[in-house]
């Protein structure tokens, strides 16, 4: 098993001859489907039975999606946010209902 490091920025494409070496790795390891890898060992009955359930919740959550809205903020401030890069938006939903469940929170800012 070979260890592939590459350092690309956001928006990057990893360069082409660690895109063509990553796939013949993954060739060659179509070869040899059931090779034992210490660092992943099987799965237990107990492991594959959380990841059902969360497999579950999951399908759960795309049929009841959290409601579409449209706020107003300040450019820097969804700057700020945009820099934390993929799942933004989820990380300010989190931050909202974090004030909702502690209203001494907004007691401060008013």
């Amino acid at each position: 098993m070979a260890i592939i490091t590459s350092t690309v920025k956001v928006g990057q494409k990893p360069p082409k001859e660690v895109i063509r070496e990553v796939k013949r790795i993954a060739r060659e390891a179509k070869k040899h489907p059931d090779a034992y890898d210490p660092d992943c060992p099987p799965s237990t009955p107990e492991a594959l039975a959380e990841f059902a359930a969360m497999a579950r919740e999951r399908r759960r959550n795309k049929r009841n999606p959290a409601p579409v809205i449209a706020m107003r903020l300040k450019p820097e401030v969804l700057a700020k946010y945009k820099a934390l890069g993929k799942g933004y938006t989820s990380i300010m939903a989190d931050v909202l209902n974090y004030v909702a469940d502690n209203p001494e929170i907004l007691s401060k800012v008013h």
